[in-house]
């Protein structure tokens, strides 16, 4: 279940490219060059890996704490090594988003150009496209 800062800048980027994300994905792995799509993309994989990690450090941390357990020696060391992984994946994920929002709220959509309306060739009079056919040295 993505969370909600990741769930965000995916809406986002979503919005902002209008496709899916996997549409997204396919099209960013498909181009040769890197660019501002593969690296929003990039940017919000760091947050889902943030987000997933300290979700895995909070279960595991409440594993050693749970109020059933006994502490044993080694535990604290445990304990102590959760909690600053958890304070390592906020400040990434946080990092992260706070960048990736920034340029996504410096991007705008901008509409598809419209298809300039379809002009009427009109045949040239015979005395301008015998002109046009000449050669200019012959003129």
């Amino acid at each position: 279940m993505p969370h909600s800062t990741s769930r965000q800048i995916a809406d986002h980027i979503e919005s902002l490219y209008g496709r899916s994300r996997a549409e997204l994905e396919a099209h960013a792995e498909s181009t040769t060059h890197p660019n501002m799509l593969s690296a929003l993309l990039a940017a919000h994989a760091a947050v889902e890996f943030a987000e997933r990690d300290l979700a895995f450090q909070l279960q595991r941390l409440r594993q050693l704490i749970h109020p059933e357990r006994e502490v044993g020696r080694f535990d604290a060391g445990h304990i102590h090594d959760c909690a600053r992984r958890i304070g390592e994946a906020v400040a990434v994920r946080d990092t992260q988003a706070l960048h990736v929002t920034a340029v996504l709220q410096s991007l705008h959509r901008v509409a598809a150009p419209e298809t300039p309306p379809a002009t009427t060739v009109t045949p040239l009079a015979p005395a301008v496209a015998a002109a046009a056919a000449t050669p200019a040295r012959a003129r």
